[in-house]
């Protein structure tokens, strides 16, 4: 298929592409290229995807209208992936204003694009952060999220909701997934997996907030990109059919909600136990009280995930942690994020 990957040069998006041109996908990545951390990273990415057959790189912001939509009218994609946004909880509260750039007009300028040029499928990653402190647990699509603790969350609501009203409003297949904690190599630095590697590494103390009294549904890379290329072939069914049998359905869309996480939550000081051993080293811990707009655990329920894929993430912190520990010593050293 031709499949069009917005965020193409970051984290998830490089994994994703790789994946999909293994499978002789052809692909077009659209990619800002922005400054958010470590800008070497970003260009071993592209370097390494630019050198693949069937793949092509479009560089812009997805708040330039005009550029996304010459994209994809060049792309002409049947499904589009769009990973791109402004990421990290801790910087929307340094910088809120990048959050409704990025993560609300750019996404509101995707699905004016689109109309043009619908594809077969869209797919749009959203966040775990949406749930919030939320009593719920685990996590299940379908409950209350109109409570965001953060402008990050509080965009990527948005973005669901933009969603929502456009695949009612022009019959594009909609599905959206949150994500959760996703980790590996190749990673973000300013996350905390890769972020606590780099500093242990380095020998400088690592952050711990609420005193380590945290647990994360960490999910491994491979296992994400697993789960999203197994979601492409599960396109919504239309709208105004009973879905009381599967309520992150909408009943008036061809639109639907999907978590993507391993379903099993690891105490974080025991992730970072793991992290001490896989590198020999001890950590420098400080600790230290919770952060504003953060939560004491994220949880995914995966049985929506695993019905309509017959697949769930399986990948356990040792060995995800040992991949990731691999890769950080035969990549060298990161920009602190």
């Amino acid at each position: 298929m031709r499949i069009f990957v917005t965020g193409a040069a970051g984290f998830i998006g490089f994994h994703l592409c790789r994946r999909l041109l293994d499978e002789g996908h052809v692909v077009d990545g659209f990619d800002g290229l922005t400054r958010f951390y470590d800008q070497g990273l970003k260009a071993e990415r592209r370097a390494l995807l630019e050198a693949r057959n069937g793949f092509r790189l479009h560089v812009g912001m997805l708040e330039n209208e005009g550029a996304l939509a010459a994209a994809l009218a060049a792309a002409k994609p049947e499904v589009v992936i769009h990973l791109a946004a402004q990421a990290g909880v801790r910087y929307s509260l340094e910088s809120p204003r990048a959050y409704v750039g990025s993560n609300i007009v750019g996404t509101f300028n995707l699905l004016e694009a689109l109309r043009e040029n619908p594809p077969g499928h869209l797919l749009i990653a959203s966040t775990s952060s949406l749930y919030g402190a939320g009593r719920h647990i685990p996590f299940v699509e379908h409950q209350h999220t109109d409570q965001p603790l953060t402008l990050y969350a509080a965009s990527k609501k948005a973005t669901e909701v933009m969603a929502h009203a456009h695949a009612h409003l022009w019959r594009l297949p909609t599905t959206v997934f949150r994500f959760f904690t996703v980790y590996g190599p190749w990673g973000r630095p300013d996350m905390a997996p890769l972020k606590f590697v780099n500093a242990i590494e380095a020998g400088r103390p690592i952050d711990i907030y609420n005193n380590g009294a945290m647990r994360r549904d960490f999910t491994y890379i491979s296992d994400l990109v697993e789960a999203i290329v197994r979601l492409i072939q599960c396109v919504p069914r239309p709208a105004e059919e009973d879905v009381s049998d599967e309520p992150a359905l909408s009943p008036v869309a061809p639109f639907r909600i999907v978590n993507i996480g391993r379903g099993a939550p690891v105490n974080l000081l025991d992730f970072i136990d793991e992290i001490e051993h896989q590198l020999g080293k001890r950590a420098i811990r400080n600790y230290l009280p919770m952060q504003k707009g953060d939560v004491p655990v994220t949880f995914a329920d995966c049985h929506l995930l695993e019905r309509l894929t017959g697949y769930r993430p399986q990948t356990g912190i040792q060995e995800g942690v040992a991949a990731l520990v691999d890769w950080y010593r035969s990549h060298g050293p990161l920009q602190p994020a």
